[in-house]
């Protein structure tokens, strides 16, 4: 945590990063679905206590594109996060090519509470354009980053 309201996220990738489908970097802008590539989320719930209540989602690409919404419950009311500064994403690599991470600082405001509920998830895509999802919990059965069970760090 940095400034009052300021939420700064490393994901870090090692291996055969060569395997891994990268966006190309572009102007920062807001933009939809960027799940569908390589992108790296992060949800916040501000309620400790209702299981399902509102939370944001935060759609972080290494091309520097991003997405904000908010949800009124697990999966319903889905909108743009008004109002949002625009992150700083920075792609960062390694000399040898075997270790890469995207960098990013969120303004995230009022959600920046002591003890709010955090998941955080990766989809990466490969060079033949499949996605695996990564998240520090699944818990169910299929990749769900929305579920309540997937809050698994807080703040």
């Amino acid at each position: 945590m940095r400034a009052a309201g300021a939420l700064e996220l490393v994901y870090a990738i090692e291996g055969d990063t060569r395997r891994v489908r990268l966006p190309k970097p572009t102007v920062p802008r807001q933009v939809d679905g960027l799940w569908r590539h390589t992108c790296f989320e992060a949800f916040i719930a501000a309620d400790r206590e209702a299981p399902v209540g509102e939370y944001v989602e935060f759609n972080l690409s290494p091309s520097g594109e991003w997405a904000a919404y908010v949800f009124d419950g697990y999966r319903s009311g889905m909108r743009p996060l008004e109002g949002m500064a625009a992150p700083l994403i920075a792609l960062e690599r390694d000399a040898s090519g075997a270790r890469w991470s995207v960098r990013a600082e969120l303004d995230v405001g009022p959600l920046a509470i002591a003890g709010a509920r955090l998941a955080l998830a990766a989809v990466i895509e490969d060079t033949a354009g499949r996605l695996a999802y990564w998240a520090l919990r699944h818990p169910s059965d299929r990749p769900d980053f929305h579920h309540p069970g997937g809050f698994a760090a807080t703040l």
